[in-house]
């Protein structure tokens, strides 16, 4: 009979918030296996065990993942784990919870901490209804390409970023949707932790000042929802050009006009060059 793979939810920065349930857990399995398995022997210090730990990240999951399985199918108990958070959520977990599924062995989750989740509960945006991103693209056009996808989405939307790429995503982030409410949650349950609720514009001009410190959760509120009584092609065009009077750049007034109207942007700006 095969084992069972838990994963094992670990602390995003308090150690206090690791569960009875989860210390538990890694005491009862056969081995660990930890995203680095240096930071993972800190939390089995804290707690006072001592287990084996095997490596499974990004780098090594092809290998390291029908390891673990044949172990798994052999009858052992393994806890996944990653350096902080919910293993398979953004995680290449989820390749070793798929690997699994297919071959019939038990996962089971033991709940815990996930920042996407604490970010948005305290973001102050929507939460009934919300869309999960992760990290964005490190490739420029692939990021602009994926924000422009999401410009419509009325969902609160969630990334995550590292503090040297904060700047270029808020650019990013700006560009593609227009000024919105937005929240930037910094250091999660840590000392210095931060939520700043603010706009896309008044964050971009704050990290112009200032140095991005620490991991962030950035939660970014939807496009509001188009109203049933449509708006003409022609109106639209003349809400761009009062926006234009008004001093704002072409690029900027249509790009909020469309969100606005749910009319092409396109469309919308071919409209403005022949008016």
């Amino acid at each position: 009979m095969s084992g069972t793979l838990y994963l094992v939810a670990t602390p995003i920065g308090n150690l206090g918030d690791f569960s009875p349930r989860a210390a538990g857990t890694l005491e009862r399995v056969d081995f660990i296996a930890a995203e680095d398995t240096r930071v993972s022997m800190k939390l089995l210090n804290h707690l006072g065990l001592k287990k084996q730990l095997v490596s499974y990240h990004q780098h090594n999951r092809a290998a390291a993942g029908p390891q673990i399985l044949g172990r798994l199918l052999a009858g052992e108990s393994c806890a996944l784990v990653t350096d902080a958070g919910t293993p398979a959520i953004s995680d290449p977990g989820e390749d070793l919870v798929r690997l699994c599924a297919e071959h019939g062995v038990a996962v089971q989750s033991i709940p815990g901490c996930c920042a996407l989740i604490s970010a948005l509960a305290v973001s102050g945006l929507p939460t009934g209804r919300f869309t999960f991103e992760g990290f964005l693209s490190v490739n420029k056009k692939e990021r602009r390409e994926r924000l422009l996808s999401l410009a419509a989405e009325e969902r609160t939307m969630i990334f995550y970023e590292a503090p040297h790429r904060l700047r270029a995503t808020l650019a990013d982030l700006l560009e593609a949707f227009g000024d919105r409410p937005a929240a930037l949650c910094r250091e999660l349950t840590k000392l210095h932790e931060e939520t700043r609720r603010t706009t896309l514009a008044q964050a971009v001009e704050r990290y112009q000042e200032h140095d991005p410190r620490g991991e962030f959760v950035l939660v970014v509120a939807g496009r509001e929802p188009v109203k049933e009584a449509a708006v003409s092609l022609e109106e639209g065009v003349r809400m761009v050009l009062d926006r234009r009077e008004a001093g704002e750049r072409m690029k900027d007034a249509v790009r909020q006009v469309a969100a606005a109207t749910g009319l092409s942007r396109n469309e919308l700006y071919d409209a403005v060059l022949k008016a």
